[in-house]
């Protein structure tokens, strides 16, 4: 399945949420056709049509925060109902709620990271 395309809105409500983390350890990349966010090597965030993927981790506050958005819902970028369980989908219409759950899910890759 080819990648939903990206509005131009949506694109720069992206780029937007990238300023706004203001984290220069933050790296854009591409995943299976689509823009995502990594830190440290693990993918966070995937821009998926109009709407944002977030990993905030099944069962979590965030997670459960996440999926009362209006317009959320799991994360399916394969569109064959298969839902990544960790992962929460909110659309552009809620963006205002990007950057939050933006910066949950960079402490939930964080505290799932290997410690040396």
């Amino acid at each position: 399945m080819a990648a939903p395309r990206n509005s131009q809105e949506a694109l720069e409500r992206w780029d937007l949420l990238i300023a706004e983390l203001g984290d220069p350890a933050i790296e854009r990349s591409r995943m299976m056709g689509r823009p995502i966010l990594t830190r440290a090597g693990t993918m966070f965030a995937c821009l998926n049509g109009d709407s944002v993927g977030f990993k905030l981790g099944a069962g979590s506050a965030e997670h459960e925060g996440a999926l009362r958005v209006p317009g959320a819902e799991l994360f399916d970028p394969s569109g064959k109902g298969r839902p990544f369980k960790d992962w929460v989908s909110i659309p552009l219409a809620e963006a205002d709620q990007w950057l939050p759950f933006a910066e949950c899910a960079l402490m939930h890759v964080a505290a799932e990271a290997p410690k040396r």
